[in-house]
């Protein structure tokens, strides 16, 4: 079976609450031939775990890391994903400043727009103040 993952059913399997859909989440997850993550999906896990959970960056990149390489999940570039985790997690940038500088990175494009001066702590990209 193909599909795409939805947030609600992450937040299942990786939290374990309500504890009859979470179990139902992770047979579905381990017993799906092949499941499309999306980036947004990602973004929305993100938010959804810290704010609502309360999560560590940590953990929520910890987390995320393992079900973007589980097998049966498929995403459209997951060097990329990983490299926005690993931002997130050790520059402590927002999920989505994350995204842009690694997308900044990987297409070549080298700078981003923003007012925000966070991005300023990755030495891989330009962060241009319009």
């Amino acid at each position: 079976m193909s599909a795409l993952l939805d947030t609600n059913v992450l937040i299942r399997h990786l939290t374990g609450i309500p504890r009859d859909q979470a179990r139902r989440a992770t047979a579905f997850l381990a017993g799906a031939e092949q499941l499309r993550l999306v980036d947004l999906v990602v973004a929305e896990t993100v938010y959804v775990l810290r704010s609502v959970y309360d999560a560590p960056r940590d953990q929520i990149a910890a987390l995320l890391r393992a079900v973007i390489t589980y097998p049966s999940v498929v995403v459209d570039d997951v060097g990329m994903l990983l490299r926005t985790l690993a931002l997130y997690q050790v520059e402590r940038l927002d999920f989505a400043d994350a995204y842009l500088v690694a997308v900044a990175e990987s297409t070549g494009i080298g700078a981003v727009a923003s007012f925000d001066r966070t991005i300023d702590r990755v030495g891989t990209v330009t962060r241009i103040e319009p």
